[in-house]
């Protein structure tokens, strides 16, 4: 029986080790490319987001010097038509004042209409002075935009109306041409 049980298990035994692979066997080069695939990818994207970074910061740079250029921009044109505001004062308000036809207690009142646009393109121009030179109120860049715009737009309306103002005084002027040559035409009746 002995002999019949040891038979029994040489077969068996055999039978098992055909049958089986044996242990695998792993090839560590594989792993170490990976590996070292992977570390180098890394590095890569490590790059990548510091590219981002940097072209981010460089997109707020271009985006404060566009800004400061508008500023500049809309500063230069109230600066332009203050400056025509100033000088349409200074000759349309002489030429009115010097003529004839102006009586002497209209001067005053003429002067005082053209002076008081002057005073507040003054009062703008030192308001804006302080919003471009203090953190007004901590304003963002497009807060100071939109208020720059408004003096802008506020110019402009001043020039308007100085002009408006300057066509009044010159009819009324023409009118009293007209008037004094009517009164001193002679009747040939």
């Amino acid at each position: 029986m002995k002999t019949i049980f040891s038979f029994i298990l040489i077969v068996i035994l055999a039978s098992t080790s055909m049958r089986s692979q044996g242990m695998p066997v792993y090839d560590n080069t594989n792993f170490i490319a990976l590996g070292k695939s992977l570390i180098e990818s890394a590095k890569q994207t490590s790059e990548l987001l510091k590219t981002v970074k940097f072209l981010k910061e460089q997109k707020e740079k271009i985006e404060q010097v566009n800004s400061v250029l508008k500023q500049l921009k809309m500063v230069r044109e109230i600066t332009q038509n203050n400056q025509k505001l100033f000088e349409m004062v200074q000759n349309d308000l002489r030429e009115i004042i010097n003529s004839p036809f102006i009586k002497a207690e209209e001067i005053n009142t003429i002067s005082d209409s053209f002076n008081s646009l002057i005073d507040i393109a003054l009062e703008d121009l030192n308001f804006m002075q302080g919003i471009l030179t203090s953190n007004f109120l901590n304003m963002t860049d497009s807060e100071r935009i939109l208020l720059l715009e408004e003096q802008k737009q506020r110019s402009r309306q001043m020039v308007d109306e100085l002009q408006r103002k300057k066509r009044r005084y010159e009819q009324v002027i023409e009118f009293r041409k007209l008037h004094q040559k009517i009164n001193q035409r002679e009747t040939g009746y």
